[in-house]
């Protein structure tokens, strides 16, 4: 469980990190002399990835409950 909240916290981080840098200008873009295109993919798919890393957490969180309450640990 600990490792799914790390690995989903990072990519989660990762991403944010991406959307930045594609938001940011362009260093050697200097309209009207230059004219300059970015087409971005939508990052929508990549949202949901997210979305599912913590979702898959919380079903990590609820299996390693029961597991506890089914062992000795828990008396």
């Amino acid at each position: 469980s600990f490792l799914w909240l790390v690995a989903s916290s990072a990519w989660a981080k990762a991403l944010t990190d991406v959307k930045a840098s594609v938001a940011a200008p362009l260093p050697h873009c200097h309209p009207p002399a230059v004219t300059c295109d970015r087409d971005t993919t939508p990052m929508g798919a990549l949202n949901v990835s997210v979305v599912f890393g913590f979702l898959n957490l919380i079903l990590w969180l609820g299996s390693s409950w029961f597991v506890f309450k089914e062992t000795n640990f828990h008396s």
